[in-house]
């Protein structure tokens, strides 16, 4: 692949509003709950933000935070390895400040909504409505292992 063909296809993958992440909000708000989006004053502008229940929930790409499934294969290139790096080492610093600032956080993988180890929607939706409301710590939903 050509750098300007890579480049092209970089610009198109969106950071926000994924279909996996629309999926997560669209539901909460069906079931009455409401948040904010991508909140500016939040180190690391977290996805979904319930400020009423002091949570903040994270719907992680597998490839883009090199989550240990199927969906991730991790690149031969260098460069790669670096930014995915990165990445990981910036979740594990949100995830410090976010701790320190009293926030709960649930982590919903993309291997949980799409793909051959998915979950049933309507677990992954009980699962984060019942977290969301009487979770006291950090949790993770994640594709059947």
């Amino acid at each position: 692949m050509t750098d300007p063909i890579r480049s092209k296809i970089m610009r198109s993958i969106k950071s926000r509003d994924t279909k996996p992440e629309l999926l997560v909000r669209k539901s909460l708000h069906r079931a009455g709950f409401r948040y904010r989006v991508n909140q500016r004053e939040i180190v690391g502008r977290p996805d979904i933000v319930l400020p009423k229940f002091n949570a903040i929930i994270l719907v992680n790409g597998c490839f883009w935070h090199a989550h240990s499934c199927h969906i991730f294969r991790l690149p031969k290139d260098a460069a790669w390895r670096k930014k995915l790096d990165r990445n990981r080492e910036r979740d594990a610093e949100n995830l410090r400040n976010y701790a320190e600032s009293g926030w709960k956080v649930l982590r919903i993988w993309e291997c949980a909504l799409q793909g051959k180890t998915k979950l049933p929607f309507h677990e992954v939706h009980a699962m984060t409505s019942n977290w969301i409301q009487f979770g006291v710590g950090n949790a993770e939903i994640m594709g059947k292992q």
